[in-house]
């Protein structure tokens, strides 16, 4: 009688506990790093036994084991490698967008500055006295200079927002850091098996996946689920052991970035912050080869200009003053001091300008360079596609195992549900059993 009670006391209690644990489970079907729980049950053995001698045994019961998280290691791994590919490729694309819109005509108006140097010099190679038309050429390389500096302030602008990007996502990454260390002394003090111990490693994989989509890390585990977490390059110690190490960011004059940790380099090929990194690289090339530009087309012009004689009779003036693209401005002449002549005709220096319309003319190096940026670009965003579908793909993987399947849940209900009310009805009988025991007495 005693072992029917304790087999409807015990599966009471037990079928409970898996009632709550899937009602849990359908609350989080739509929470961020939740992995399915079920409850782990066994039977309770009853009989008599001895140290050397295991006598017959009868069940007596359900036992509660614990609780268990529904998760594949390698799948989750594998899910945190792509996404921090994903999250590197994504920023780097981000940024890459921008400076193409920074470069571009409909910004900067370059182009269209330069063809109008040179359609200005046809007309007036027609019509060398004209006012109008040296006013207008005036116009086109004030224009050029005013393009230049103009994406040059784009440029610094763009590199200053990866700057300050990295430096609030390394302020991230540091709070994650610490909030790793807060979760692995929870799971020290947890009791094994307890719901407590299966929301702190919910927590735990979710700080984790976060810190891999902003840098690469490499993390490994003690018996208690406890994570000791480094630099996947260095091997240098980020959390362990009480100790939580914060990285840190430096951005140099031309705006690239670098990262260390305790003093030394830390170099990410993996994340968001690698994405920074790679963003201001990118940046800092456009902007040196933009000053390049600057000052080549600068030379070319004013070369082509002081060749040619002006209408008073004096040797052309340089065009554009200024050592970058930033500083780069139109000199202030006026109409008269066109050079539109050469020493053997009033349009002859007009004619001249006509002929640097070539391959190694302005506006094909500059054509040349939006090009190159295009292709740039369009590379990028058919990496940052791959690496998405790679990371969706690993991402659903992990999801199949963790996920919560409401349909499954359903099924479970029910089926507590039914051995509770068999439990219950193990008690009534047993309690009908009894008293029919006393009553016949």
């Amino acid at each position: 009688m005693s072992d029917l009670l304790s087999i409807g006391y015990t599966g009471l209690r037990a079928y409970s506990k898996a009632l709550s644990m899937v009602g849990d489970n359908i609350a989080n079907a739509q929470t961020p790093g939740y992995a399915r729980r079920r409850l782990e049950l066994g039977e309770v053995p009853a009989g008599s036994n001895m140290v050397l001698y295991s006598g017959s045994v009868t069940p007596g019961g359900v036992n509660i084991k614990g609780v268990v998280r529904s998760v594949e290691q390698w799948l989750i791994e594998d899910a945190r490698i792509s996404s921090g590919d994903s999250e590197r490729a994504a920023t780097r694309l981000e940024w890459m967008n921008r400076v193409e819109g920074a470069l571009s005509d409909d910004t900067n108006g370059i182009k269209t500055a330069l063809n109008k140097i040179y359609t200005t010099a046809d007309l007036l190679t027609a019509d060398p006295s004209n006012k109008t038309l040296r006013s207008q050429f005036l116009q086109a390389v004030d224009d050029v200079a005013s393009g230049f500096r103009t994406a040059a302030g784009q440029l610094s602008g763009l590199a200053d927002g990866i700057s300050g990007a990295a430096a609030a996502g390394v302020d991230k990454f540091n709070a994650n850091l610490t909030a790793l260390e807060q979760i692995n002394v929870g799971l020290r003090k947890a009791r094994p098996g307890s719901t407590n111990e299966a929301a702190l490693l919910d927590e735990r994989d979710r700080l984790l996946d976060q810190l891999s989509s902003q840098a690469g890390v490499s993390a490994t585990f003690d018996t208690h689920g406890a994570v000791t977490l480094r630099a996947a390059g260095s091997g240098d110690l980020l959390v362990g052991g009480g100790v939580v190490t914060p990285i840190a960011v430096t951005a140099a004059a031309d705006g690239r970035l670098s990262y260390s940790v305790g003093g030394s380099p830390f170099a990410t090929a993996t994340g968001e912050l690698a994405g920074f990194a790679q963003a201001a690289d990118h940046v800092a090339d456009q902007r040196a080869g933009l000053d390049t530009m600057a000052t080549q087309f600068a030379s070319q012009l004013n070369a082509a200009h002081q060749a040619g004689i002006d209408a008073n009779g004096t040797g052309g003036q340089p065009l554009f003053t200024g050592a970058s693209a930033a500083t780069l401005t139109a000199a202030a002449l006026t109409p008269d001091q066109v050079a539109a002549a050469n020493a053997t005709s009033t349009n002859g220096n007009m004619l001249a300008f006509g002929t640097m319309r070539g391959a190694t003319g302005p506006e094909t190096v500059w054509s040349g360079h939006m090009a190159t940026q295009a292709q740039a670009t369009a590379s990028a965003r058919a990496q940052d596609a791959a690496a998405a579908t790679r990371a969706d793909a690993a991402a659903a993987a992990r999801d199949n195992v963790s996920q919560v399947d409401l349909d499954k849940e359903a099924s479970e209900l029910i089926r507590f549900q039914q051995a509770y009310s068999a439990a219950a009805r193990t008690i009534q009988v047993a309690r009908e059993t009894m008293q029919t025991l006393l009553n016949s007495i």
